[in-house]
């Protein structure tokens, strides 16, 4: 763990770098994955510039949003969760996250609008999208975004942003870049009626492929959370 720990800030710098490279406008925002790491990471990394966070697991990830609240509230950190979500966690994943981005049954969007506390913003989330159609993955299907969305937009302790996937696993450019065209295509077709402006999808060795996947202007851009580094190892 401490070799780790070691390596933060030069991956960090390498990412960024990627991204500079695939997106010189400026339009992706780094999503750091930090489950199973300890908060001396998060701390590292935060010290570099890293602000927003991702956890899987709700009991881990809520540990290190009460350490860090606490203790470095100057920080300002930014939490998303980005694991699958059962309905005996959604309560402390909506009374401590900024942000859920695997919402894809009514159910588990009524729960987190019904348990976040009255106290805190409306919580950020995206509709999980099963662009692949892989059976082992959670998700809606294409054709059954919009009316998840029209339910999550009547839910008042709820805002909705936009559309989250990660891709099956492809061997080159061209294989991956199907779901993300695939992806950004469902995402312009609905934005306009939902008013979204994020769309998450993939690892940051899928940015350069996404920039290639965008085949029509934006009047409005979209801010992109695919970058989703470890803090080690391949992202």
């Amino acid at each position: 763990m401490t070799e780790l720990i070691e390596g933060i800030e030069q991956r960090l710098q390498s990412v960024r770098e990627q991204l500079r490279r695939a997106d010189p406008e400026g339009r992706v925002e780094l999503l750091a994955v930090s489950k199973t790491f300890p908060v001396e990471a998060v701390l590292i990394a935060a010290l570099e510039g890293q602000r927003a966070f991702g956890e899987n697991y709700a009991q881990e990830g809520c540990g290190k949003i009460d350490w860090v609240r606490e203790n470095r509230p100057d920080l300002a950190l930014t939490w998303h969760f980005i694991g699958p979500l059962q309905s005996n966690k959604t309560r402390i994943v909506a009374e401590h996250f900024d942000w859920v981005q695997t919402v894809c049954r009514e159910k588990i969007a009524q729960r987190l609008n019904d348990q976040r506390p009255q106290d805190m913003p409306p919580l950020n989330v995206l509709v999980e999208v099963n662009i692949d159609g892989e059976e082992s993955k959670s998700g809606v299907r294409p054709e059954e975004v919009p009316a998840l969305c029209r339910f999550i937009q009547g839910l008042p302790r709820l805002r909705l942003r936009g559309l989250m996937a990660i891709p099956a696993p492809a061997g080159s450019d061209e294989e991956r870049m199907k779901p993300l065209a695939a992806m950004r295509a469902l995402f312009e077709s609905v934005k306009d009626e939902f008013g979204l402006d994020t769309l998450s999808m993939g690892m940051s060795a899928d940015a350069t492929t996404e920039r290639k996947a965008r085949s029509a202007p934006r009047s409005a851009p979209a801010r992109s959370a695919f970058a989703r580094p470890r803090f080690r190892g391949a992202a």
